[in-house]
This record gives C-alpha cells, structure tokens and sequence, in this order.
C-alpha cells in the first residue's frame, strides 16, 4: 500500500475543499484533497452563484478574485413580489453592503486553476474512500487509484464531501443525528441564454405559486416556478414554462421577460437538513455534509464558506499556537450560523410558496407579511442583513 503523512486530509475537492485546501497552504500547514470524480466532473456541477460577503472575503484572502471582480456582478438589493405588487429593498442602502452573483462553476475553476502553482495537493478520481481511526489524534484515509491502494495519514479529517459522500456517513449516529423538514414541493428550473428579465433577483408570490427571476451573467438566465412532487420535467415544456413564469412574476416584471429554447431544466426538491454535530474525535464536517438549505436565500455555498472560515481558523490555530479553543468550539460556532441562515431560508420558503395544506387564513398572512415589509424600513433592513449574511 502506498502511504503518504500530512497535517490534514480533506475529503472533496468543490468549492469547501479546495477553498480549505488553499487556506491551509496559504498558512504553510500541509493538506492533500481526496476527490472521488474527475476534475471535468466537478466543474460540470452546476450549482447558484449570489455570493455574500464571508465568500467574498475567503477569494480575498487567497488573493483570487480578480475575475470575480471583473466578470461578477454586484447585486444592491432584492425583490419581492406578490404578482401585481413590487417591492424593492435597497440592500446595499440599508446595510452598506451588497452580494455578488458569481457563478459557483467559476469559485471552483478559480480555486482549481491555482492549486498546482500554489501547492495545494489534489488527488481526483479515488475510489473506495473511507475514513479510519477518528476517534483518535491519529486518523486516516483509504482509497484506490487506478487499482492501487493507498493510505493518507494525518491529524485532522476535513469532510467536505456533501451530503452522499463517506464523511457524514462515518460520523456516529449518521442515520438519526438530525434535524429534517421536507418541503411537499420542488423547484422547476429553466437555464436559458436570454437577458434576464430583472438586474436583481426576484421572488415572486402568486395565487399560483412562485416563481423565481434570477441569472448567471448579462445573457444567461436562471428562473424558477414552484411544482408539485409529482410533476414530470418531460410534461413542462419551453413554451409552458415561459406562459406560467409570466402569470406568476406579474405584469410589471414579465413585461421585461425575454424567452428562449432552454439549454438546461430540471426539478429539484426542497429540504432543510441539519446534522446534530459536526465534528467528531479528529473528524470534521463543512458545507453539504453537514446541513442542506433550500435554495430560498442562496445560502448553500455561502454556508459553506462560513464552515470554512472558521474551520481553517481552528486548524491553523491548533497546528501554529498550539491552542485546541477554535476545533473544540468550531461545532457549535459553525452551526450557530447554520441555524440562523436556516431560519432565513424557511422564513422565506414560508412566506413566497403555496402550501398545498395552507387554506385562506395562511395565504392572507402571506398577503398581511408582505404588505408590513413594503412598509416598513425596519422589515427591510431585517431581510437585508440576512440577505447578504449574518456577521461571522
């Protein structure tokens, strides 16, 4: 068996392991990055991009966000609307700060990009990865590659692998250490290469259900509308699509709808998923491994970021002044966070989407809702503050 040693192993390499791999370098701590797909395989994941400000300083520190400057694209507020009213909240107005929408393909391509000339140690297409030994100071990892096995001994797991992957399924009580609420609906999503139809993201709110206007640059589109779970993709065609993305949006905002053949469509459901702890002996969790939010707020990455931010934190702090403080607390730090931007994510699940249980009385608290947020300045400001993310 082939055996390498090193300071951390960490299990995934998207956009939460490479952006702890690069951190961990930067500060001179070595680390290899354990993938078990290919690196086209990773950045064909395609996955939002309206990055707040914890994500934005993680490209700053590592000195990788000069495309990101130049190609994203600063957001000032957010939109909702009810199908015939309108309200905008000037996020950057009420907070002094602003999101960016970036693709996540591209944090991931940047962060690639500049593993080999940074240091930052990858190993892509390893199979049958498994995690041995956490529950001591000296763990390690198994894999194959090519057919060959190897071990990686080191000091610290990192599980940055998302919800499917070995780290999460090795931790202790993996099938009951949770909190869960499925939502009895999905999302059915249309990329199309057509400019979208409002600069800011749009949650809309219609008798029929909700709908979504958002984008990925100038010319690609990202929209949504709300369906049941037993909805077929194959049954929505392009032209339905557009006709009830249009009711649901509303007059003012479907006046600017520009439609075109889809190049990608499909339908996720929506869940809040969030495990009981996130660490274990040397083993720690990081983004999807840990918690899955529904994609109301665009919290998934920046969760991660956060995750990532206060995982390096620990790690460099454990390895360069010998002090154990940042990984006994990462746990409860990170979720405290986790389950602050999840509340954010339900309270608008709740408040933009029709339940098919909810009868008049919930719909006319939604209407009651929105009418006190278009007007009231200190509604506003509450969802501007978590919009671009709760302070670390």
């Amino acid at each position: 068996m082939n055996t390498t040693k090193t300071d951390v192993a960490i299990i995934g390499a998207g956009p939460s392991g490479l952006m702890l791999g690069h951190l961990l370098t930067q500060a001179g701590i070595n680390c290899i990055i354990v993938e078990r797909k290919s690196p086209d395989y990773v950045l064909s994941r395609i996955r939002a991009g309206v990055l707040e400000q914890c994500t934005l300083q993680v490209m700053e520190k590592l000195g990788l966000d000069s495309r990101l400057k130049a190609e994203g694209l600063p957001h000032d507020g957010v939109i909702l609307a009810d199908g015939e009213r309108v309200i905008e909240i000037d996020v950057k107005g009420l907070t002094g700060s602003q999101v960016v929408v970036y693709g996540q393909t591209e944090i991931t391509k940047d962060l690639m990009d500049a593993s080999d000339s940074r240091g930052v140690m990858r190993v892509y297409d390893a199979d049958d990865v498994a995690l041995h030994n956490f529950e001591t100071e000296a763990p390690c990892v198994t894999y194959t590659k090519n057919g060959e096995p190897h071990r990686i001994d080191c000091r610290f797991i990192a599980g940055c692998d998302g919800f499917h992957g070995p780290s999460r399924k090795a931790m202790p009580g993996s099938n009951t250490n949770y909190v869960e609420k499925v939502y009895p609906f999905g999302w059915l999503g249309v990329l199309a290469d057509v400019p979208p139809a409002t600069h800011e993201v749009a949650y809309s709110n219609h008798d029929r259900g909700f709908a979504l206007s958002s984008m990925r640059s100038l010319t690609r589109s990202r929209y949504y509308i709300q369906v049941g779970l037993d909805e077929k993709v194959e049954d929505w065609s392009d032209e339905r699509f557009w006709d009830e993305l249009a009711v649901r949006l509303g007059p003012e905002i479907s006046s600017k709808l520009v439609t075109g053949p889809s190049i990608e469509k499909s339908i996720a459901p929506l869940r809040s998923f969030i495990f009981g702890s996130m660490r274990h002996g040397s083993l720690f969790l990081a983004g999807d491994s840990a918690h899955i939010v529904p994609p109301t707020g665009a919290k998934g990455l920046n969760l991660a970021s956060s995750d990532i931010t206060y995982l390096s934190a620990a790690i460099i702090s454990y390895f360069k002044e010998k002090q154990s403080d940042g990984i006994n607390l990462y746990s409860e730090k990170a979720l405290n966070r986790v389950w602050k931007s999840s509340r954010f994510s339900w309270y608008l699940t709740t408040l933009m989407h029709r339940f098919p249980e909810g009868g008049e009385f919930d719909r006319k608290m939604q209407v009651a809702e929105l009418e006190y947020i278009a007007g009231s300045k200190a509604a506003q400001t509450t969802i501007a503050e978590n919009y671009i993310g709760l302070p670390l």
